[in-house]
């Protein structure tokens, strides 16, 4: 027993440095150009928006400043009384040179508000090609450049996973050890041995292909719309590839709360819309192979001590993550290395926490997500 649980517990660590290994070699470092294009379609931004952010006008900002030679952009707002209208016309009205314009209502064609808030946006669009952009991503210039580039000859969605950054406080730090080196990570090398997951974050969508499939409206069939649009391309015989830069999202200062729910929420949508993906979550991190190679130790004679087995797990572990971390140029301080063993502490429990269904509130709406429905509650106010 002692042998199978020291084996179990070296390949969770094998795993995890595999996976480290290929988003090494996947990933671009942080800051890197977009390939040189030779064509450069026409493309409208749909950005839906609600509620202000820490860095609100900042990423709205970044928006106007695409080095891409056509593009419009659609901001969409559900509740005309959001207090983002105002920063919206602001910027727009700094950038009279880029087509931009704001569209206000709520269209209900899912359990999904942000999809649809987007709606209006989708069909406003006039071309072929079109982004749907989350308000809080930190746009670089070559943007859509990295977009475009990602295609292949399969690919049906090209997608950006959120790259945590300018955290403010331990909190947030935790949240930059979940997107980056963990959820993203393991992203890059789903993605790279065939099994890409879209991200709603950043999507690149062939208006045609989807509006052949029945729109915008044809990603409610999920409650998340990233879920949805992964189904829809697999069903296609297509893929979705991710950029090979991820783009980032400012995060600010965060409370334990916020990341607690924030999490808990993207761990029950995993759960209901892919579940077999889901379970495996539970080995992930350090807590797993320690445990089992703290149990072999107990279990046989004449093994290392507890806490010189603690250090090496801890070191194969983290060491490698760290090392991704400061190869790709990605956010990286004293805090690090703490908030990923907080992280690695929260996992199980929001794991569990994620099998059982019950009501959140996203942006003041109150959706439920059960194991095999999901609704948004009529009485929610549009936001």
């Amino acid at each position: 027993m002692s042998l199978i649980l020291g084996l179990v517990s070296g390949a969770l660590i094998a795993a995890n440095g595999i996976s480290i290994g290929i988003a090494m070699g996947r990933l671009s470092r942080r800051g890197s150009p977009a390939p040189a294009l030779t064509e450069k379609p026409p493309v409208s931004v749909v950005i839906p928006a609600c509620g202000i952010e820490n860095f609100t006008p900042l990423t709205l900002e970044r928006a106007f400043d695409l080095d891409w030679p056509d593009y419009e952009l659609i901001f969409c707002v559900a509740d005309a009384r959001d207090t983002v209208i105002p920063t919206v016309k602001e910027v727009m009205a700094r950038h009279p040179e880029i087509k931009a314009s704001l569209l206000i209502g709520d269209d209900r064609v899912s359990a999904n508000p942000k999809l649809n808030n987007c709606v209006k946006g989708w069909r406003a669009a006039v071309n072929d090609w079109v982004v749907l952009a989350d308000s809080n991503v930190l746009m670089p210039r070559d943007y859509i450049g990295h977009l475009m580039a990602a295609r292949r000859p399969n690919t049906g969605l090209v997608c950006s996973t959120p790259l945590g950054s300018r955290p403010e406080g331990f909190w947030a730090e935790i949240e930059c050890a979940f997107l980056n080196s963990q959820q993203a990570r393991w992203q890059y090398a789903g993605e790279a041995v065939g099994l890409g997951f879209a991200q709603g974050k950043s999507m690149l969508w062939f208006k045609p292909m989807l509006d052949a499939e029945g729109g915008i409206a044809a990603l409610g069939a999920e409650i998340a719309e990233d879920a949805a649009a992964t189904k829809l391309v697999r069903r296609l015989g297509r893929k979705v590839h991710l950029v090979a830069s991820p783009f980032e999202q400012p995060l600010g200062r965060r409370e334990l709360t916020q990341i607690w729910s924030r999490q808990a929420r993207w761990a029950r949508l995993r759960r209901v819309t892919f579940p077999a993906f889901f379970v495996p979550e539970i080995l992930l991190g350090c807590l797993p192979p320690l445990l089992l190679a703290l149990a072999a130790a107990a279990l046989s004679t004449g093994s290392p001590s507890f806490s010189m087995i603690t250090l090496a797990v801890l070191t194969a572990v983290y060491l490698p993550e760290l090392a991704l971390i400061l190869a790709k140029n990605w956010h990286l301080s004293v805090w690090t290395l703490p908030a990923m063993l907080a992280r690695d502490v929260l996992s199980p429990a929001i794991w569990m926490k994620s099998w059982l269904s019950g009501s959140f509130d996203w942006r003041g709406n109150t959706m439920t997500i059960g194991t095999e429905t999901s609704e948004l509650s009529s009485a929610s106010p549009p936001h």
